[in-house]
């Protein structure tokens, strides 16, 4: 019995740059935080069928990969060559469509346990190029490397992306004080609100293909400021960080009508007020979590003001493990 943990991520900067359609024509870059909250997966022989069972949120049992209604499940056992005799589990510590990466953290996990499965050592550069074949060219996704990547590697990890999309990934140079003072000032909220990463991102890959100016000239904006984040990082600049986080939500906001709404606007206007220095929806936009940099002193306003408008915070730290083998019996 094989049993994964993967963690999900807070993007932090650059958060859109990765999209094929835009990274192909002006490259990426995007810097990211794994957190400590995860994707389980378990993975188990069955020694006396060629039955394969999966649970996710149902539960599937079938005598071929191909019946498989799971996409993710189903590729990914194609891809690693296992055609039946398999249970495979699922438990997740956030919501699918919440914004947090769940899908590749899914998928990164559920590929490490079938390699462990099969007694394969496999590096986490690998399992994320992996689970972007499966994704992107497989499933077409209209979606980016960027969470198969930080949720494979973990950490705060820079990804940049060439025009060939290829990535290299390294690590925010941050001091440990600072770091400890960031794991202390960003703060998630979640809204309750659940959506398909695809639906908001689909508008934005559009538009990046038709090179329509609005959308390239946001992204653009967007990848300097996932730069500018980076240098606020490493120079220990956490105020200047949260001001470059407000001034990508108001950039961000312009890649679709459905990442914001009057009541997500609403929200962000209350926190601003309560002491959030800037912030974000995670992921794509349009429902899931809000987060907020708030220096020290304004923590217990901006938590008392959430809390009224019936946003609940989930508490977290940083993850610097990336993907990992917890059982392997």
């Amino acid at each position: 019995m094989i049993v994964t943990r993967t963690p999900l991520r807070i993007p932090l900067g650059g958060g859109g740059t990765d999209l094929p359609s835009y990274s192909s024509k002006f490259g990426g870059f995007l810097v990211s935080a794994a957190i400590d909250k995860y994707t389980f997966i378990t993975v188990n022989r069955r020694k006396l069928d060629r039955i394969i069972r999966a649970s996710y949120s149902k539960t599937e049992t079938v005598d071929s990969v191909d019946k498989l209604q799971h996409p993710l499940i189903r590729e990914a056992l194609r891809l690693a060559g296992i055609d039946g005799g398999v249970e495979i589990t699922s438990i997740g510590d956030i919501p699918g469509g919440s914004g947090a990466g769940s899908s590749a953290s899914f998928t990164v996990g559920l590929l490490h346990a079938l390699h462990a499965l099969k007694r394969e050592q496999i590096s986490p550069w690998r399992l994320a190029e992996e689970a972007c074949k499966i994704e992107l060219d497989i499933l077409k996704e209209p979606i980016g490397k960027h969470d198969q990547f930080i949720t494979a590697i973990g950490g705060i990890t820079c990804l940049d992306i060439d025009r060939t999309n290829h990535v290299s990934t390294f690590p925010a140079v941050i001091s440990e004080d600072v770091l400890e003072e960031l794991d202390q000032s960003l703060l998630l909220f979640y809204t309750g609100i659940v959506r398909k990463t695809g639906d908001v991102l689909h508008d934005q890959d559009r538009a990046a293909n038709e090179s329509h100016p609005r959308v390239i000239d946001a992204l653009h904006r967007i990848k300097e400021t996932g730069w500018e984040i980076k240098s606020a990082l490493e120079a220990g600049e956490l105020r200047k960080f949260g001001e470059l986080m407000h001034a990508h939500w108001e950039v961000k906001k312009r890649l679709s009508g459905q990442v914001s709404g009057n009541q997500f606007d609403r929200w962000y206007e209350v926190a601003r007020a309560s002491g959030a220095v800037g912030g974000k929806i995670m992921g794509a936009g349009g429902g899931g979590f809000f987060v907020f940099y708030v220096e020290n002193g304004r923590k217990a306003s901006l938590r008392e003001a959430m809390a009224a408008e019936g946003l609940q915070e989930l508490r977290f730290h940083f993850d610097f493990e990336g993907t990992k083998v917890m059982v392997n019996l």
